[in-house]
């Protein structure tokens, strides 16, 4: 009897182990699919990645310190130019 008993939970053990796997298996399946159509639907939307748009950013941050400072320069050369004119603007 103790024998039987023994046996019965070794394969209890077995069948639960292989029950395991199996979820595991099934599990890494479907978050593969989840992934899969997620990356699909987000590719419909048209959306950028996040290294593109802080690409973008920096690029429009540059843009404008640029043109700030052809504003000063500009507001420099017409004041240079209105003293030499007579102030006329």
């Amino acid at each position: 009897m103790k024998e039987e008993g023994k046996q019965f939970f070794e394969d209890l053990g077995r069948m639960a182990g292989n029950a395991f796997g199996s979820l595991a298996g099934l599990r890494q399946e479907i978050e593969a699919r989840v992934k899969e159509q997620f990356e699909s639907f987000a590719g419909k939307l048209d959306m950028v990645r996040r290294d593109e748009f802080e690409a973008v950013k920096a690029m429009a941050a540059k843009a404008r310190l640029e043109q700030e400072k052809l504003e000063k320069r500009i507001e420099e050369l017409e004041e240079k130019l209105g003293k030499k004119t007579g102030g006329k603007k």
